[in-house]
């Protein structure tokens, strides 16, 4: 299970996320909802501990996540952030290989299992045709999924995932989201996706938590949290 409680994140005297406490079994997808600016993007990456907290907890199965070293918190966490600037002249099979990095021995060789996996991570967002062109070529979709299958490669129990669906066509977003509902139901991981699509949230996840201005309003299942009244909000 991971576990955040009492989540506090300010930027100097402002205050952007207010004792925010979710839980994500293992097996669920949770979705965090909520308009622009509410906060969704800050607590995936403070979660992620990309960001500092200046108090409460992040923890899973009872360990505390954000105490860890960078290296091992890879391990158990991956982010697909919302956007980053890849390598351009990295290929997508190279940039997926990286999420294998937590794993490499001292002298940073890739195994023949950890090419395995970063394989089958590209298969699984329908990226293998991608495998050798440069990043830099792709479009913004295709980088996303080779975010996704990067995040994958890193076997980790915990995914959080930020605004995935934004670049992707109808097409690749409901595919995306069947992958993360796939891997929390039949993978057993723990999802945290941010999602601005209250559709999206509603057919795929297990919870929705609506964030408004750094607090949590509301959470609980889509007929709880889709209210008129949420709706409009979101």
């Amino acid at each position: 299970m991971l576990t955040i409680e009492n989540l506090t994140v300010s930027y100097g005297s402002r205050r952007v996320l207010h004792e925010i406490s979710l839980h994500v079994e293992s097996g669920q997808v949770l979705a965090l909802i909520g308009p622009n600016g509410a906060g969704k993007s800050t607590l995936v990456r403070a979660v992620s501990g990309v960001i500092p907290s200046s108090a409460g907890s992040v923890r899973l199965d009872g360990q505390d996540l954000l105490s860890l070293p960078p290296m091992q918190r890879a391990r158990r966490v991956a982010v697909v952030p919302q956007a980053v600037t890849l390598p351009p002249a990295f290929t997508a099979w190279e940039t997926v290989l990286l999420g294998r990095t937590p794993y490499l021995n001292f002298l940073g060789q890739v195994s023949a299992a950890d090419e395995e996996i970063a394989r089958s991570a590209l298969g699984r967002v329908d990226a293998l045709g991608l495998a050798d062109r440069r990043v830099g070529e792709l479009s913004g979709g295709e980088q996303q999924r080779v975010l996704l299958a990067r995040a994958l490669a890193q076997g980790t129990p915990v995914l959080l995932m930020d605004e995935p669906t934004s670049h992707l066509d109808l097409q690749h977003q409901v595919a995306l989201m069947e992958l993360a509902h796939s891997l929390a139901h039949t993978d057993g991981m723990s999802v945290l996706v941010a999602l601005h699509d209250l559709n999206l949230a509603a057919r795929y996840a297990d919870t929705l938590a609506l964030l408004v201005a750094g607090h949590v309003t509301s959470c609980g299942s889509a007929a709880l949290v889709l209210t008129p009244a949420a709706s409009a909000g979101a």
